[in-house]
């Protein structure tokens, strides 16, 4: 008899070209199996989650899943819902129950009970997390033999009382599983379950509910946005008196996020308008740093998270637009401008960034997009798709030509993503500086559009060129309905089959 080294582990990503063998011929009829990119996604939100068995250290199957907030789908849900259309952006560290995924065993290898010791894992890293239950959709595979005298509930109740044998379900069910819902489309293209799906459930009896008091993510979130005026400064000190005069109007109403324009800082300028502009801008990057460190100051000070419009920024020789999220914590992470204007280049001699990224805040996660880059769909797509709820655009416009550019885009932005999209920009006069002279802006907060929402998608916006302060309270719960239940779902019913967006930035970026 052969000898055989069994083991459970973690999934590493060394391990996917073994776990892509073993799929193929477990999915032969399919010729399916993980894309690596998806796999170094689950990798990097839940490592723990993700199993595998090796047999003589070979990987001959796994058992992939998520956290999701349960309460969210409900029973009625398909798989491409509630894995965010394998996106996964549904995982939710704080949610309650286990979802799996995915679990397979190499053809070779079954009738060992491999796929029991997976079980087994499962359950113990759930009872582990303390979370509910664990929830999976399960094929019905021998369905189709009996679908022409049996309904799909007589067909349950009978390989339930072993008169049929399913060998999915039927192996689920002896593994302490209950079918909780038949689901109809769940996976379509299951020909021999005729698109239906048993929703199993395991009961975690030793979930212990928590009451969270504190930490808590917002569903009601207050934006304070800040239609800043240009005008002349005599010094340094001015700006931050009046950068903090603003962000203490905005904390005085509570607000979560203190969202500053583009470039909100030119009036130091004035002091180089006798050189080029390109080397004027290069003077004005000299007050980034310090700009920094006291928006870092002003976020602990009055308890708001910062998002500090922009601020030209000088990185190996080359000139950049970068701005800062200081959060309310203390923590400070960058977002840089990708896409920079032909103005910003041929005035300036700017050059684009190359960070696009999501921000966990205590409010969820949010993206940043400076000005110009609302108007290349592709990055606010690829934010939504890591579970980007709100989209914060600091822009500077000179004419109302350009505003119109940046506000058709952003709310195009909030139906296309399903989330909210808050945008500031500066006002008045400049007489003194060249390349900033005029400004044009209106602050707004956009929506998508269905019914929970108002019916123009504006959920409030500021008087034009006129300077002020925008308070607005965005509810992320109405959110969550909008992509399960909404009119339409621009998300979920993309078509990934035909196209898709290639993310070239790294899964772990900084």
């Amino acid at each position: 008899m052969e000898n055989l080294k069994i083991e459970i582990v973690n999934l590493r990503i060394e391990d996917y070209y073994e776990l892509k063998e073993s799929m193929l011929k477990a999915y032969a009829q399919w010729g399916s199996y993980w894309k690596e990119e998806r796999i170094k996604k689950l990798l990097t939100i839940f490592p723990e989650g993700q199993i595998c068995v090796k047999v003589n250290d070979k990987v001959v199957g796994c058992a992939l899943s998520i956290i999701v907030d349960y309460d969210r789908f409900g029973d009625k849900h398909s798989y491409e819902q509630i894995t965010g259309n394998y996106s996964f952006s549904t995982h939710d560290p704080q949610g309650n129950v286990l979802y799996g995924i995915e679990v397979f065993i190499q053809p070779d290898y079954r009738g060992k009970r491999l796929a029991r010791r997976l079980y087994n894992v499962r359950k113990e890293l759930c009872e582990q997390l303390n979370l509910k239950a664990i929830i999976a959709g399960g094929r019905i595979p021998n369905f189709i033999q009996y679908a022409a005298t049996h309904s799909t509930k007589e067909y349950i109740e009978k390989v339930k009382s072993k008169e049929i044998y399913d060998p999915t379900l039927t192996f689920q069910l002896s593994n302490g599983f209950h079918v909780r819902k038949i689901l109809k489309d769940y996976m379509p293209g299951d020909k021999e379950s005729l698109d239906y799906a048993a929703l199993i459930e395991w009961n975690n009896i030793y979930y212990e509910p928590k009451q969270k008091l504190i930490g808590n993510k917002k569903s009601n979130v207050r934006l304070g946005l800040i239609q800043w005026q240009m005008r002349s400064f005599k010094d340094f000190d001015a700006v931050c008196e009046q950068i903090e005069f603003f962000v203490d109007a905005a904390s005085g109403y509570e607000s979560d996020f203190i969202l500053f324009p583009e470039y909100f800082h030119a009036p130091l300028m004035a002091e180089y308008n006798h050189l080029l502009a390109a080397d004027a801008v290069r003077k004005l990057a000299d007050y980034t740093e310090i700009l920094k460190e006291k928006f870092v100051e002003l976020a602990i000070k009055y308890n708001a998270n910062i998002i500090t419009g922009s601020m030209p920024s000088i990185r190996d020789g080359k000139l950049l637009n970068i701005g800062f999220l200081c959060h309310r914590n203390g923590m400070t992470e960058q977002y840089e401008k990708l896409h920079v204007t032909p103005d910003e280049k041929n005035s300036w001699g700017m050059s684009g960034g190359n960070l696009l990224k999501t921000y966990d805040t205590d409010c969820g996660k949010i993206g940043i997009l400076i000005c110009y880059d609302v108007e290349f769909p592709e990055l606010s797509r690829i934010l939504a798709d890591e579970g980007m709820k709100i989209l914060f655009v600091p822009f500077s416009t000179d004419t109302q030509s350009g505003y119109i550019r940046v506000r058709h885009c952003s709310m195009a932005r909030a139906i296309e993503n399903e989330c909210f999209v808050a945008i500031a920009g500066s006002v008045g006069n400049l007489p003194k500086v060249h390349n900033m002279d005029i400004q044009y802006a209106r602050s707004a907060v956009f929506t998508p559009s269905d019914f929970a929402f108002p019916h123009d998608s504006i959920k409030s916006e500021a008087t034009p060129n006129t300077e002020m302060t925008l308070i607005v309270d965005v509810d992320l719960d109405l959110l969550k309905d909008l992509h399960y239940t909404g009119s339409v779902r621009t998300l979920t019913d993309r078509r990934r089959d035909l196209y898709s967006i290639q993310n070239s930035f790294p899964l772990n970026r900084s």
